[in-house]
């Protein structure tokens, strides 16, 4: 039976990957799969984000353009 890796080297690792995700993501070098990459990861560690007036979640829904599907129907 193989030997598993500590808590130290799987923390280390975790520490690693944030890190280099989050230096990708804030140059603006990330590619869009190591964007969802980041996505993932975060979603995997439970961390979720309310969008709010204020932060980049928010201005991000706020550019999001609104569709009528009203307007879109054939009558």
């Amino acid at each position: 039976m193989k030997k598993r890796a500590s808590e130290d080297i799987l923390g280390s690792l975790h520490d690693a990957v944030a890190n280099d995700l989050l230096r990708r993501v804030m140059s603006g070098e990330a590619n869009p799969a190591e964007l969802n990459a980041a996505i993932k990861f975060l979603q995997n560690n439970g961390i979720e984000a309310v969008a709010t007036e204020e932060n980049p979640l928010g201005k991000l829904v706020a550019a999001l353009p609104t569709f009528d599907d009203e307007e879109d129907h054939v009558h």
